[in-house]
């Protein structure tokens, strides 16, 4: 892969992470007529046009990264230049869509389990919906309303996913992903409009290799979790302005970017991610991981890959 060394001589490394490992989706415009019937609550915004990417386009970006890793040019301390290449895995993902896509049990009853792995909990989806609600009990309400205002917040929880399996033990997200269509297949259908502003995924980004090859570099041994919304609610948003050209505004048709709004990491060492951008990187860093552990909080959901990054070891 050809790297452009005049616009990354600008970007910190963490910078450069951040970009490399940022899926640009191609788009497509909604028909005018389909405008129209978008849930307001998720997308309230009048617009003329609006573009929107379905989740296979979406997953076809982590093609090449699943079969080679995504290759992040590095500057060391000393000077030397290198590119280190993750691969990236599924880590988390939750779906949330309007009642119209809710078609994937023939009883029309929530699913406990994916048959691909135990990474879900022997609570019930349903139950978990209900758990995951902000609603407080002060708000009063039957517990019918209560349920109906939840659902207009959140959606029906279409599909979920949480990765338990050791690293070694896991597949690249593409293979992971292709396998859990064949039951879910709205997983390649749908479309970031259908989704509502619950709906995100975690990526977890393993170090394979480094070229020029040769000594093992502990600075390198950093693994990432990104997290990044799924739905069109959030398009075109600043997610990060302090992030000097990482993501550059893109023109209208040019693709959608979904850039990680929130950052874990583990086995972080040395100053590798965090002495770029006059020290600021490392206060990037705190909010990033502050942002991603709010966002779990808010949707009240225990992400195993998270935990373990923070060290929150659970028997």
């Amino acid at each position: 892969m050809i790297f452009d060394k005049g616009s990354m001589q600008s970007k910190s490394n963490l910078d450069c992470f951040l970009w490399r490992t940022t899926p640009v989706v191609p788009s497509q415009f909604l028909p005018k007529h389909e405008i129209r019937n978008l849930n307001r609550l998720w997308h309230p915004w009048e617009r003329e046009a609006v573009e929107y990417f379905t989740l296979g386009d979406l997953w076809n970006r982590f093609h090449e990264w699943s079969a080679y890793g995504a290759g992040v040019p590095i500057t060391l301390d000393n000077g030397e230049t290198l590119v280190q290449y993750y691969v990236p895995y599924l880590s988390a993902i939750q779906i949330f869509t309007s009642n119209t896509f809710r078609e994937e049990t023939e009883s029309g009853e929530c699913e406990t389990r994916d048959s691909y792995s135990d990474s879900f909990s022997e609570e019930s989806e349903c139950d978990k919906l209900w758990r995951w609600d902000g609603t407080s009990s002060e708000e009063g309400g039957t517990e019918h309303d209560c349920l109906w205002h939840m659902t207009d917040r959140l959606g029906h929880l279409y599909f979920q996913y949480f990765e338990r399996s050791t690293p070694y033990g896991r597949v690249p997200l593409m293979d992971k992903i292709t396998a859990l269509a064949e039951r879910y297949p709205g997983l390649m259908s749908l479309r970031s409009v259908d989704l509502s502003p619950a709906s995100w995924m975690a990526v977890a980004w393993y170090p394979i290799y480094h070229i020029p090859m040769g000594r093992t570099i502990k600075d390198l041994s950093t693994c990432f979790l990104t997290y990044h919304t799924l739905s069109s609610s959030f398009q075109d948003m600043d997610l990060d302005d302090d992030t000097e050209g990482a993501h550059e505004k893109r023109k209208e048709g040019e693709g959608i970017s979904l850039p990680a709004f929130g950052l874990a990491t583990y086995k972080m060492q040395g100053n590798v991610w965090v002495s770029g951008n006059c020290g600021r990187d490392q206060e990037r860093l705190v909010s990033l991981l502050s942002v991603a552990d709010s966002w779990l909080k808010q949707l009240r959901v225990q992400h195993h890959d998270f935990n373990y990054f923070m060290g929150l070891r659970h028997g």
